[in-house]
Order: structure tokens, then C-alpha cells, then sequence
């Protein structure tokens, strides 16, 4: 099926107004500038992957400044606003050889250039629930997911229409044509022809929810995306949680994501799926996932779609979406505000994928081991202030994969300045 942005917004809008609605968010708009905000997030970032087949060694500093501008609505029945952001990031230790891409670009001698810059901005209006929005955004959609987990965000050009006029309800849809890149200030260097966007989610209850989405990018592939959530508490501090999801691709013919992911260019297509089953108890949480991987390739993204386009449970340093594969996922999360340190969180988790077509055969292995703590400061001059570092050890296959050990560490500071 051929996504038509102009039937799938019209359809989106006759959903919205044929059930009862929402009060009114423009109705009660205080105005352009009495509703704005700006904020500036100080992002301090360190990344380290060490591989143990000789390759060499990705290791890479910098600070980052993220403003971000946010309008309010001007008043009346349509609501005018605009959103804009800028983004710096400045080289601390790095070298020819060992830079990060998705850090720092590199000059025509092969260095990590010494700092990037961006900016953009989009003009808004809004009627009742419903907002249209056109230039450079951060879209988070299960399709098409901006990458913010290096020291940059991922940015695309585009048009996004946001409805929530039914309760529980919130509908999308979009095109975009521009992708500007982690660690790229050029607007487009991937020359993304357009990428078309339809969907939505709904909270039938308080403890399950419901989630469609397609996408086509041209020339690539075409997607489908389903997502079911169901909560079951049993007291306050007692819960079983249920999370699946689903990614149907059909690739185009010929289209470089395929034959990237194991595809032959002819006819390829993929299905990904994972299943979570998630039991909290107080402070403690245990995780058992199990993922799945069949048809002509691998499961593809971030080819015109973004970098974090993979809502699936077993996605860490690996994603194991590799063609024919099945993981199956341990994993433990603790929250130590049950012991005196609120703020800070520790997960640990280990991954191990199987029967991944490599060399010609159904027998490539991988597994990872990944390990974080996270610390956000509740209170005082510091509030906002967070820490995170994480580790992943990561073995596979030679055919697969190389072996590497990954350091992650994040210092992050939100300061608000409107």
C-alpha cells in the first residue's frame, strides 16, 4: 500500500471529531511569550569502544550545549507559535584514528574537526488539540525516531500533525525530507528523498494501550509497527508487565538497507518481534524478553528513519536484529531510593542471540553484557544534575560481529533560562 499523507490526514481528523472531545488546549492559551520556554542542557559525554580483533580503538570526548526555544500559542481560535533549537558541541580529547563519527565529523585530512554547530527552527499553529508543525524537529515516533544518545540529537526537516482530541488518543502524521545527522552539521548529507509518517496510539484502560504506526521511506522500505502494553498491578508495590512489539518491512527493490542487512534486492522483506514480561516488586525489578528475526533480511533502520527507529525489548549496543535471529533476554533493574539514594537507578542485563544467517549458515551466535547506573539529583542548587555510565561486553561470531568492550558516560545539566 502506498502511503498518502493528504487521505491520511483526513482520515486522522474525521477520527478526531467524530467522538467526543478533549477540552479545548488553545482555548486556554496565556499567549506567544507568556507560555514560552527556553531551556539549555550542558551535555558532557565520553565514549570508549575498545575492540579485541585489532581494529582500532574508538575513543572520543566532548561537551555539548543543547538550547532549545519553545513558543507559546498566540490566542484566538488558530494558535500561531514557533520552536527553535541550537546546538554546539566542542572537541575535548580525540585524535586521527580513534574519533567517533557520531561525535565528530572529520576534515578532508582525515581529523576530528574541533567543534559543530547547527540550527533550526519550525513555525507552529494549533486548533483545539491539534497541532500542525513545519521545519526541523525531533520526531520520536516508533517509524521515525530522532537518535539523541551521543553528545548531539539527530534532526529532521519536515511536516508533523499531532492531534489529541480524544482522550487517551494521540494521532500522527507526517512527511519529512531532510535528515541532518549525529556529529553532521550539513542539513541533509544523506540525501533523504521523503519519508511519509501515519499512526497513532491509544490508552484503551490506565494499564493497557494500543499502538499503530506506518511509514514508507522512498526508495528503501516501507514499514509497519504494532505495539501492545497490559499492565497487571497487584498491589502498590506488586506488577506484571506485558510489552509487545512488531516491525513488518517490505523493502524496495534494490534499496541499499537490504542488501545491508543480508537482502539479495529483490522482493526482500523482514519481520521483527519482541515480548516482555516484566515483574516489579517494590524496588527490584526482573525482565525476561524473548526477540525474533525472520525473512529475507535483517531488520533495517536509521536509513532515512532515524536512530532509534528499533522499539524492541533486546536493543542495547546490539540490537540483535540480524537475519534469522532469536535472542532471548535476562535482565534486573533496582532503584535505590528504597534504600536511602533516591535518584539513583542500576540495570543490568544480558542478551544472547542465536541461528543468525552468517557465512552462508543459520549458526552465528552473539551476546552482550550490559551494565548501568544513573544518578539524578533530587534537590538543592544542583537539581536536574545527572550522571550515567554504562558498559556493555559484547562477543560474537568473527562472522558476526568483532569483539569489543563499550564505556559510555554521561554528564548532563538542564538549566532553564525562560
Amino acid at each position: 500500500m502506498q502511503l498518502n499523507p493528504l487521505s491520511a490526514l483526513a482520515l486522522a481528523v474525521c477520527a478526531a471529531i467524530s467522538l467526543p472531545a478533549l477540552a479545548s488546549e488553545q482555548s486556554e492559551s496565556k499567549g506567544f511569550v507568556e507560555d514560552a520556554s527556553a531551556t539549555l542542557l550542558l551535555r558532557n559525554a565520553y565514549f570508549n569502544r575498545d575492540f579485541k580483533d585489532g581494529a582500532a580503538d574508538a575513543k572520543t570526548w566532548g561537551q555539548g550545549f543543547i538550547g532549545t526555544f519553545e513558543s507559546g500559542f498566540t490566542q484566538g481560535t488558530i494558535g500561531f507559535g514557533v520552536d527553535a533549537y541550537g546546538l554546539l558541541s566542542v572537541k575535548l580529547d580525540s585524535g586521527r584514528g580513534r574519533n567517533y563519527s557520531a561525535f565528530f565529523d572529520t576534515d578532508s585530512n582525515g581529523h576530528p574537526v574541533d567543534d559543530l554547530s547547527e540550527a533550526g527552527a519550525a513555525v507552529k499553529l494549533r486548533v483545539s488539540n491539534t497541532v500542525l508543525k513545519y521545519g526541523n524537529q525531533f520526531p520520536s515516533l516508533p517509524v521515525l525516531a530522532h537518535d539523541d544518545s551521543r553528545l548531539l540529537p539527530q534532526a529532521f526537516t519536515g511536516t508533523l500533525l499531532t492531534s489529541k482530541e480524544i482522550e487517551g488518543l494521540e494521532l500522527n502524521v507526517g512527511r519529512f525530507t531532510g535528515d541532518s545527522p549525529m556529529g553532521d552539521p550539513a542539513r541533509d548529507p544523506n540525501h533523504l528523498k521523503s519519508i511519509d509518517v501515519v499512526g497513532g496510539s491509544y490508552a484503551v484502560t490506565d494499564d493497557f494501550s494500543v499502538t499503530l504506526y506506518h511509514s514508507d521511506v522512498e526508495d528503501m522500505f516501507r514499514k509497519y509497527y504494532a505495539n501492545l502494553n497490559y499492565n497487571i498491578p497487584f498491589n502498590e508495590l506488586q506488577a506484571l508487565n506485558f510489552d509487545f512489539n512488531i516491525y513488518r518491512t517490505r523493502y524496495d527493490d534494490g534499496s541499499v538497507a537490504a542488501l545491508a542487512f543480508g537482502g539479495d534486492g529483490q522482493d526482500d522483506r523482514n519481520t521483527l518481534w519482541s515480548l516482555a514480561a516484566k515483574y516489579s516488586i517494590g524496588a527490584h525489578a526482573f525482565i525476561v524478553a524473548h526477540q525474533r528475526n525472520t525473512g529475507d533480511a535483517g531488520y533495517a533502520y536509521d536509513f532515512g528513519d532515524g536512530g532509534s527507529t528499533i522499539y524492541v525489548a533486546n536493543s542495547y549496543y546490539s540490537d540483535f536484529n540480524l537475519e534469522d535471529e532469536q535472542s532471548w533476554q535476562a535482565s534486573y533493574e533496582l532503584d535505590f531510593g528504597a534504600y536511602g539514594v533516591p535518584g539513583l537507578t542500576y540495570k543490568v542485563a544480558y542478551v544472547r542471540g542465536t541461528d543468525i544467517v552468517a557465512g552462508g549458515e543459520n549458526d552465528g551466535t552473539e551476546r552482550e553484557l550490559f551494565n548501568q547506573f544513573k544518578y539524578v539529583v533530587q534537590d538543592g542548587a544542583a537539581k536536574d544534575l545527572s550522571f550515567k555510565l554504562r558498559n556493555s561486553i559484547y562477543r560474537a561470531d568473527n562472522q558476526v560481529g568483532p569483539d569489543l568492550n563499550e564505556v559510555r558516560a554521561f554528564i548532563e545539566y538542564p538549566l532553564s533560562i525562560l
